[in-house]
């Protein structure tokens, strides 16, 4: 296994959930790659466009230790991509983390993978967060599972995801080099 972190891009997607913390799992030594759902240039939200590192195509479950699902209107295209869910259920049958913020823990919560598990989202998307126990945080760590709330908790997102791939440790490094 390569350990890396898979981001899904996809039109629409709120820049700030999946930019910062992608910088922030880099800064940290993560190997992340991001992944053009529906090709490889992915325009966000608010006008800006990422050329991602790989197509769907390119990304092998084997190699992933995290799967990274950010919001914004572009969740409804991971949510209705069978490529993303089957890297999502790989990701459940092989105790993979998966992450996902704002609008995004809906696509995973619609698949009861969140029942029996605090989570938070996006105020509105709670309702198909089937089965958890939603605690309104900013971010939650329950077990392999990483949720947030919205672009305001992106950094806390990042470091808990670093936290659980790396250590607290590192993720503290982080955080005093970025001064936060």
């Amino acid at each position: 296994m390569i350990n890396m972190v898979y981001v899904m891009l996809a039109d629409g997607f709120e820049e700030t959930e999946a930019i910062e913390p992608i910088d922030i799992l880099r800064r940290g030594g993560a190997d992340v790659r991001t992944v053009g759902v529906k090709g490889k240039s992915v325009k966000g939200a608010h006008g800006v466009i990422v050329t991602a590192d790989i197509g769907m195509d390119e990304a092998d479950p084997e190699d992933m230790e995290l799967l990274m699902l950010p919001g914004g209107a572009g969740h409804e295209i991971l949510d209705a991509s069978n490529e993303v869910h089957s890297l999502i259920s790989y990701a459940v049958s092989n105790g993979i983390y998966i992450a996902a913020i704002c609008a995004a823990p809906s696509i995973i919560g619609k698949r009861m993978i969140l029942e029996g598990k605090k989570a938070t989202c996006f105020p509105g998307y709670e309702k198909y967060l089937y089965g958890a126990e939603v605690t309104g945080e900013k971010v939650v760590t329950d077990g392999k599972i990483i949720t947030a709330k919205g672009a305001g908790a992106a950094s806390d997102f990042g470091f808990a995801m670093l936290a659980a791939l790396k250590n607290k440790e590192t993720a503290d490094k982080i955080k005093e080099i970025m001064q936060y």
